[in-house]
């Protein structure tokens, strides 16, 4: 049992890895998947596992619990992207972790490319409008700047910051960005101009959130901010629903109806019915979409058995993650 597919939640395993990879990477047990229960309950079992395959719904053990149950474990390769829930065990017993956050990060990145040149052209705003009021739809179009030249704000210069980022390069957009662990020539490097967020909501079209999730950034995107939101401004948050004040961003919303925010993550998960948010019109919610779907998903699995086989051959692989990038990762 060198290699085995350890995760609560077993269907996902399928979705993530095809027949072909499962059986590639652990011919043993190719569909086999194993639960922490099932770690737990027969230890002994599972002493000569050098490598766990595992996407959304890897367990969290301790470091007792790993050290009891994996003696021999070096590598985890998760096909999903924050390993921020688990790794820190791993790594404090000096076991490597690999993420496919990368592969995920290539849709999210899609998703709000997608948003911000619709956004521009005003199509969200004016869908809204087009039922009711034909002349305050198209209204809605020529407020907005459209693609060319307009200004773009990246909160976030991480994998999906950097992705949006050189895809609207080809637009002739300034980017600004904020990003608090890059430096001026960094951001510059990757096409933008370093700004701090006040700038980015006072003078950008769009703002797009990717912030990593830290418990710290709880509530940083807060009334000071939204307030500074240009009149026909659109905000769009992939990131995390916990780094916006509901509240704030609802009455800016309610302040300057020309506004619009294009949420697929927010806290909680579901909005309660009398939320803010929920009662605004200009606020088009989407239900965590922008992340792998369906096929996008089994790109996940064939970025970890890349990476697996690097790791065989002692070869660097880009989806390692190191320890100290704990801190700055999402």
């Amino acid at each position: 049992m060198k290699n085995i597919f350890l995760c609560d939640q077993p269907d996902a395993v399928a979705n993530a890895y095809s027949q072909q990879l499962r059986s590639a990477l652990s011919p043993q047990q190719p569909l086999r998947v194993y639960t922490k229960q099932e770690v737990l309950q027969t230890p002994e079992s599972f002493r000569d596992c050098e490598a766990v395959f595992s996407t959304w719904g890897m367990p969290v053990f301790t470091e007792e619990e790993i050290r009891a149950c994996f003696p021999r474990l070096q590598a985890v390769f998760y096909a999903a992207g924050s390993v921020q829930a688990f790794a820190l065990p791993f790594f404090r017993c000096g076991i490597r972790v690999f993420s496919a956050q990368r592969a995920n990060a290539i849709p999210v990145a899609e998703y709000t490319y997608a948003q911000i040149l619709l956004s521009l052209k005003g199509v969200q705003r004016s869908a809204m409008l087009s039922k009711t009021d034909r002349r305050a739809a198209l209204q809605a179009v020529f407020d907005r700047p459209g693609v060319y030249r307009a200004r773009v704000g990246l909160i976030g210069l991480g994998a999906i910051g950097k992705m949006v980022c050189e895809k609207l390069q080809a637009n002739e957009i300034q980017v600004l960005a904020y990003d608090a662990f890059l430096s001026e020539e960094e951001i510059s490097a990757c096409g933008a101009k370093k700004a701090e967020l006040e700038e980015l909501f006072a003078r950008c079209d769009v703002i797009s959130n990717h912030l990593a999730n830290k418990p710290e950034l709880r509530g940083v995107l807060n009334e000071a901010l939204f307030s500074k939101m240009r009149p026909f401004a659109t905000f769009i948050n992939t990131g995390r629903g916990a780094q916006v004040d509901n509240a704030a961003l609802a009455a800016a919303l309610r302040k300057e109806p020309g506004r619009t925010a294009i949420l697929d993550v927010t806290e909680p998960e579901i909005l309660k019915p009398d939320d803010p948010l929920f009662l605004c019109d200009n606020a088009i919610i989407t239900p965590h979409i922008a992340g792998s779907l369906s096929q996008e998903i089994l790109r996940m699995g064939e970025y970890m058995y890349y990476s697996y086989s690097d790791w065989q051959r002692n070869r660097q692989s880009i989806h390692e993650v190191l320890p100290q990038q704990l801190a700055t990762l999402a």
